[in-house]
């Protein structure tokens, strides 16, 4: 089957469009990888400023937890202090050698 002018004559007014049709394609693969450079940078970003969770929290962290539950880090809280304060009486009863004036430090010496 040949190519007769007329259908040539057809063929040249339409190369203009076919023209626009593979610049709009080329352009459009273009915006669409700079959009999914664009998701990739936000999800990124997103990564970084969040909190994540700790993936394997090991031994120290079950150390820490034991201490905290004993009262060794006073200070912290309302829990922790009160939990102290009864570590410090359970210690006073240890010692019942140690005898204690109740008047001691009440009295202040101005004599001398």
């Amino acid at each position: 089957m040949a190519i007769q002018p007329i259908d040539l004559q057809a063929l040249f007014t339409q190369l203009d469009k076919v023209g626009k049709n593979q610049a709009a394609q080329r352009e459009g693969l273009q915006i669409h990888e700079a959009l999914q450079q664009v998701q990739t940078q936000r999800k990124l970003e997103e990564n970084v400023q969040s909190v994540n969770q700790a993936q394997n929290m090991g031994e120290e962290a079950e150390i820490i937890r034991d201490e905290q539950r004993r009262g060794f880090h006073s200070g912290r809280g309302g829990t922790n202090d009160t939990h102290t304060e009864d570590v410090d009486t359970s210690n006073k009863n240890e010692k019942p050698d140690l005898i204690r004036d109740p008047a001691l430090g009440r009295n202040i010496d101005i004599s001398g």
